[in-house]
């Protein structure tokens, strides 16, 4: 299991969940993601490097985004946004530049 760190922007999405098997269901996805760090969908184009996982809950599309870095010991699984699929990468495009 990789450790985790979180950006700014997933970590104050995540913490504002108000709702806990939404809340639930990201985190239970982070767990696969730091089991599995290659279980997302790996993006093409402006966002190469980074990865993509789908979260469903309700019916509703939710996605994380995340890279794998490597660290002095290995890797480690760095969350940059979570949040629901409307806009989602028009979003990250954004914070990454």
């Amino acid at each position: 299991m990789l450790p985790i760190a979180y950006l700014k922007p997933a970590e104050n999405y995540l913490k504002k969940l108000m709702e806990k098997p939404l809340k639930k269901a990201f985190f239970e996805a982070i767990n696969a993601i730091r089991n599995d760090p290659y279980i997302g969908e790996m993006k093409r184009g402006d966002l190469s490097g980074i990865y993509g996982y789908d979260v469903y809950y309700q019916g509703n599309n939710y996605e994380i985004a995340y890279r794998i870095e490597e660290i002095q010991h290995g890797e480690m699984v760095v969350v940059i946004l979570a949040g629901s699929r409307e806009n989602f990468y028009n979003e990250l495009k954004r914070y990454l530049r």
